[in-house]
């Protein structure tokens, strides 16, 4: 797949979360490092199909909050959308080559864009990044125009990848992780905690999502996990460690 050139993001099937969807996406998120088009371009279709089953794309505007070099941009505009990617490091933009065109560089906790702007505001894995991730969320629904679809999971801190490149280490502590990580790569990890990666919790999601009077909450799943699991999330602690990445959909009233 080229996504320099001919690239052709892949069409989306009906979402579907059955144990052989959690499978592939497994399967893909094991090369992310090696092939990362395969990861993100499979990522970004899975996506794409799980906003589709709460909102139409065909004409929606669509901002993407921490959109990287342009996955989710293209498949958005594969259905039918118009996808504004947002990301405050360049070098992620630019990771594909030149940014996507549209792209803004920005703060997600702190969005320059006017209330009520987007058909639908969407965000993957970028929460645990940001000093203050309820802020952005914030910004989120913020700029989401009434009856809109905000669409944001994050991956939470006691999941089995919440130290991301420094899992599991970092159930013995963030700084601990790192340390171990540099010692062993010669290089610091890409996500430093404290600075880049931060313990973000189930339940202060349900609990952001809950509070807010002007939304509509549609759906609190465990994103990667088959339907039949989702129960894991109605039960405190074990939800930490079993969901892995916590989608939060909301209507904005």
């Amino acid at each position: 797949m080229d996504l320099r050139g001919g690239y052709r993001a892949l069409v989306p099937a009906p979402f579907r979360p059955t144990l052989r969807r959690s499978w592939r996406l497994f399967r893909a998120f094991q090369v992310e490092q090696t092939d990362p088009d395969r990861f993100y371009g499979a990522l970004a279709a899975d996506s794409v199909a799980h906003v589709q089953h709460f909102a139409d794309l065909d004409g929606a505007w669509v901002l993407d909050v921490g959109g990287g070099p342009g996955y989710f941009a293209r498949a958005f505009r594969g259905a039918g959308a118009r996808s504004t990617p947002l990301d405050a490091d360049l070098g992620e933009l630019s990771g594909l080559g030149s940014p996507e065109p549209g792209t803004v560089l920005g703060s997600g906790m702190q969005l320059p864009f006017a209330d009520g702007s987007f058909d639908v505001t969407y965000s993957s894995n970028v929460l645990e990044h940001v000093p203050d991730p309820w802020l952005m969320a914030d910004e989120m629904v913020r700029v989401t125009r009434p009856g809109g679809l905000v669409f944001c999971s994050y991956t939470l801190w006691w999941g089995p990848w919440g130290g991301h490149e420094t899992a599991p280490w970092h159930y013995l502590g963030g700084h601990r992780a790192a340390r171990r990580y540099a010692r062993r790569e010669g290089h610091p990890p890409k996500n430093v905690f404290g600075t880049s990666l931060f313990a973000v919790t189930a339940a202060a999601g349900l609990r952001w999502a809950r509070s807010r009077p002007d939304v509509e909450v549609l759906a609190l799943v465990p994103r990667y996990l088959p339907r039949w699991a989702w129960w894991v999330l109605r039960v405190p602690v074990v939800r930490e460690v079993v969901t892995w990445n916590l989608a939060i959909v909301l209507r904005r009233r």
